[in-house]
């Protein structure tokens, strides 16, 4: 079993659904939906599109997923997620948007947000005691050659390269996507996300996610609202 702490908007919420029926995949409850009919998109070039971010669940990573420390419990973290979300103040992205990060898309905000990195940065230590030491295979998988120095040392100290300075947050819509292939998928994208970019969106919940055993979907255990969020 792994955990992972993650931002998501409620299960209700118009953004959970919209990025649900993209992925094909509710990771509240589970379950797989009806592909969307998506016009000169064939259905094994959607399924290629989606498979990894829908494994995951639409969210962006806070605290990425990890095995618990030895001597730590479910019920331990499930009780330190509840009392730190009941004392972490929510705050907002001032305006979300479309963007391409390497060869994927995702929701980002649409300019730096420090308090969205000091949240991600709050969770990333708060969390830290529940975490078990990464595997010598854990570590391969992240092909830390090709990470920089700071990030091949945030990996071995915080299990995750992409922490602190190196925080981006992400809401990942796509897996890798060919060079030629970026213009058609933002022209597929854009319409569908329009609800939501250009506008604020409340970090007002956090999610506490399980993945049962390697490489299985990720699910959502618990969704709770920020302290003072209304």
């Amino acid at each position: 079993m792994r955990y992972a702490v993650y931002f998501t908007p409620p299960q209700d919420d118009a953004l959970t659904k919209a990025a649900a029926a993209w992925l094909g995949r509710d990771a509240f409850t589970g379950e797989t939906l009806a592909p969307p009919a998506v016009p000169d998109l064939t259905l094994e070039a959607w399924r290629m599109l989606v498979a990894e971010p829908a494994r995951y669940g639409f969210h962006a990573t806070l605290k990425a997923p990890f095995s618990l420390a030895p001597g730590r419990t479910e019920e331990e973290l499930v009780a330190a997620f509840d009392s730190f979300v009941a004392a972490t103040p929510a705050t907002v992205i001032p305006e979300l948007t479309l963007s391409s990060l390497g060869a994927f898309f995702a929701l980002t905000p649409g300019e730096d947000s420090a308090a969205i990195d000091d949240l991600a940065a709050k969770i990333v230590r708060y969390f830290e005691i529940f975490r078990a030491p990464l595997s010598p295979e854990d570590i391969a998988r992240r092909n830390p050659d090709k990470l920089t120095e700071r990030k091949r040392a945030h990996l071995e100290r915080w299990g995750y390269p992409s922490v602190f300075e190196d925080f981006r947050f992400h809401m990942t819509l796509t897996g890798q996507v060919p060079p030629e292939d970026q213009e058609q998928v933002r022209d597929i994208l854009s319409p569908r996300f329009a609800d939501f970019t250009g506008r604020p969106l409340p970090i007002s919940h956090l999610g506490l996610f399980a993945e049962p055993e390697r490489g299985a979907p990720f699910t959502v255990m618990k969704v709770a609202l920020l302290g003072g969020a209304s």
